[in-house]
C-alpha cells in the first residue's frame, strides 16, 4: 500500500503545476521533442528540463534521447492509476450521497 501511495503522491505532486499539466496535455497527443513542449512556455530551456525530471521521478513522461534530440513520450500507466484513485473516492461519494437521497426521501413524509 506505502508504495502505491508514494506513486500517487509524485503523480499529484507533479500535475499540481500548471506548466507540467501543459506539457502532459502536449504529451497526450503524441510524443514532442523538449523544444517542442518549451515553445509555448514562458520559461527557459533549463526550467522546462527541471519540470520534465519531476514529470519524469513521477513516473507520468518517459524521455530518450536520439543524437542531440531528447523525445519525451505520456507514460500511460501512471495516470492510469492516478484516474482510478480518482474514480474510487468518486463512486464512494455516490454511492454516499445516493443514501442520503433515499434517506431524506424516506423521512420526507414524517
Amino acid at each position: 500500500m506505502f508504495r502505491q501511495d508514494a506513486v500517487l503522491d509524485l503523480a499529484f505532486q507533479a500535475l499540481a503545476d500548471p506548466s507540467r499539466r501543459a506539457m502532459v496535455d502536449r504529451l497526450s497527443h503524441g510524443p514532442a521533442s523538449v523544444s517542442e513542449l518549451a515553445k509555448p512556455l514562458a520559461m527557459s530551456l533549463p526550467a522546462v528540463m527541471q519540470h520534465l525530471a519531476v514529470l519524469e521521478a513521477s513516473g507520468l513522461v518517459k524521455s530518450q534521447k536520439i543524437g542531440r534530440v531528447r523525445t519525451c513520450s505520456i507514460e500511460p500507466k501512471a495516470l492510469t492509476q492516478a484516474e482510478h484513485w480518482i474514480a474510487e473516492r468518486r463512486a464512494l461519494w455516490e454511492r454516499r450521497l445516493d443514501r442520503l437521497g433515499q434517506f431524506l426521501d424516506e423521512t420526507k413524509d414524517d
